[in-house]
């Protein structure tokens, strides 16, 4: 498997030429290159965060996803000048290495291994290897003999010369001077506005939280072993900062986040504690953008990490933090070694097949896998579009309602693992990205994504309060993909799923729009009889013209669903609503949609604060 992007075929250098350890030093240079940027990023973000300025964090964010690509095409680039002009017989692309050109790159793994003993990053920069590798490599030599496909330097107990987290001990310090050293140790260059009470909210709610673990009595319900962990950096995110850390007492783990946010005036203020791992899973979601986190050993934090939500993919906890390659790489790690221990088959992914994506599932693997069709029956789409409209996703503020896709290509897979039913459907609608060669099945590119519960399925057999629930979630991400500028274009519920957790999640994102791009418009009185009986409209349509009133033929026919739905969302009918949503986007309002729920505040002094049911400003 490697990354997505355009084969580059280059010579394969023979070893009078650069030798191995030239190679294996710039390739490592390129990788360093890229992580100085990924920092210095994340350090801009704190200075973002302290001066208000919610655009630029954005900016950085979606610029952010690009380093990694742009790092790699130069270094490839580079690499392939250095060989080109040292080693001037050209190679045919696609044939076997010879012997010596072998021998050559696995000598550069070899060194480029030697390397990284003491490296802050060895995964990543492994990751690295892989990606340029894939650049200059054929297919045939994707395996662990020239690549990282197993790691090969390990990354247990690593650490940066700055420990990755600080310790602070209530039993000795006390609690409270605990909590505000941990705090004022981040070093904010904006002023509180009421540090000591923020203080004092937080050590009672936590406190509460922990009332069945700690008695009443402080001087026994602290155990000797109680400490608060942090991580040494904050998690910065649009509007929001984050301390992410543990309490230990008795050994047991409680894992906390402390949602930090500016005041009007410029001050900040402590907004929320979470206190659960689900709490924390929602907050690292897959369906949120990436974190800006200043990490000199990721590694390190990862494991923090995996510690306060053991239920998450390390995968998808590196690519919340930004590396979403080596997110990739993992991916990968752990799809082969589950695909070597089950022995269950590919295929069709429940639910209505779509016009545009072919949808493929491993029902042991919580991931589904979607192709883009040969031949889209869909007026004005083509490959292109459908690219270009998840990379839209890829890069946009996704507010917890937009599932993130990794985007592989050159996936090779057993064929043995597919039920005849899926290989047919598969030759039928995605030849062109579908190869066999022997016992192997070759995706040449496909997006993976979490497996959810389709909500067209959920809704059919849901019990009414189940039911209720999940319709008031769904209009809920409709005003908050509105409220990011999102327009979802087609809202049928097939194209939405619930997570582990309840949450209805967006995934279709083929017609997706800005809303900026829209005009929302009510439907003209008829001018007469005839015209509103006829079974074409009697006013003149654009192609962004969108009619709200029209939702409810499409959305409404089942009588429990309308009633759900009228009672939590009936504005979403009306096309003022679309129209105020779509005003404040266009005047670059960039609303507040909290990564949890209301239960978790711990004050609304100073802050804006809107009812859900009537009002998409919420964070």
């Amino acid at each position: 498997m490697r990354n997505d992007g355009d084969l580059q075929y280059v010579q394969p250098v023979s070893p009078h030429a650069h030798g191995p350890d030239a190679v294996a030093r710039m390739i490592l240079a390129g990788f360093d290159r890229h992580y100085a940027l990924f920092r210095y990023s994340a350090q801009r973000a704190k200075a973002l965060f302290e001066s208000a300025n919610w655009h630029g964090i954005q900016q950085l964010s979606r610029e952010r996803i690009e380093y990694y690509d742009i790092r790699v095409r130069e270094c490839a680039a580079s690499l392939a000048q250095a060989l080109r002009d040292t080693a001037p017989a050209q190679a045919t692309p696609g044939l076997a290495l010879a012997h010596e050109q072998i021998e050559f790159w696995q000598a550069t793994k070899t060194c480029y291994i030697g390397l990284l003993a003491s490296h802050r990053q060895p995964a990543c920069a492994e990751t690295f290897f892989n990606s340029v590798s894939c650049r200059i490599l054929h297919r045939n030599y994707f395996n662990n003999d020239f690549l990282f496909v197993r790691p090969a330097v390990a990354t247990d107990y690593i650490d940066g010369e700055l420990p990755a987290y600080r310790s602070y001990y209530p039993l000795t310090q006390g609690l409270l001077p605990s909590l505000t050293q941990m705090v004022a140790d981040f070093g904010l260059a904006c002023p509180y506005l009421d540090l000591p009470a923020d203080v004092r909210r937080l050590a009672r709610r936590g406190l509460r939280h922990l009332h069945e673990a700690l008695p009443r009595d402080l001087g026994r319900r602290l155990a000797a072993d109680c400490q608060i962990q942090v991580l040494n950096s904050l998690f910065f995110r649009n509007k929001g900062a984050y301390i992410v850390g543990r309490l230990i007492n008795q050994t047991v783990i409680h894992p906390f986040a402390v949602a930090l946010l500016q005041t009007p005036s410029g001050h900040v203020q402590f907004d929320a504690l979470l206190h659960t791992s689900d709490d924390l899973s929602t907050l690292f979601s897959f369906t949120r953008a990436y974190f800006l986190v200043d990490m000199e050993a990721p590694a390190a934090y990862v494991e923090f990490l995996a510690s306060l939500f053991p239920r998450k993919p390390k995968a998808e906890i590196y690519t919340t933090l930004g590396l979403q390659k080596q997110g990739k790489t993992l991916f990968y790690r752990d799809f082969l070694h589950h695909l070597s221990h089950s022995s269950d088959a590919f295929d069709a992914a429940p639910g209505i097949h779509g016009m545009v994506m072919t949808v493929f599932t491993l029902p042991s693997y919580p991931y589904v896998f979607k192709l883009i069709r040969d031949h889209i029956h869909k007026e004005g789409m083509d490959e292109a579009t459908v690219r270009r409209k998840y990379l839209m996703v890829k890069k946009h503020d996704r507010v917890g309602r937009m599932a993130d896709t990794w985007e592989y290509s050159q996936v090779a897979l057993p064929r043995s693992r597919f039920s005849a039913r899926l290989l047919a459907s598969l030759r039928t609608d995605v030849p062109s990205l579908l190869e066999e060669t022997g016992d192997l099945v070759v995706l040449k590119h496909v997006y993976i994504e979490r497996r959810m519960t389709p909500l067209n399925l959920f809704l059919v057999n849901a019990p009414d309060a189940a039911l209720d629930a999940a319709i008031q979630q769904y209009g809920q991400a409709i005003r908050e993909l509105a409220a990011a500028n999102i327009f979802p274009g087609d809202m049928l519920y097939k194209n939405f799923g619930l997570t582990r957790l309840g949450r209805v999640v967006f995934y279709d994102y083929d017609e997706i729009e800005r809303m900026t791009d829209m005009q929302f418009r009510r439907i003209p009185p008829a001018p007469n009889e005839e015209a509103e009986l006829s079974g074409e409209p009697w006013y003149p349509v654009g192609a962004h013209d969108v009619f709200p009133e029209e939702f409810a033929h499409f959305l409404l026919g089942n009588p429990r669903v309308r009633a759900a739905f009228l009672k939590y969302h009936a504005p979403l009918l009306e096309a003022q609503w679309w129209q105020e949503c779509r005003t404040r986007a266009a005047q670059g309002h960039i609303e507040d949609i909290y990564p949890y729920p209301p239960a978790r505040r711990l004050q609304t002094r100073g802050l804006p604060v809107q009812d859900p049911s009537v009002s998409p400003h919420i964070r």
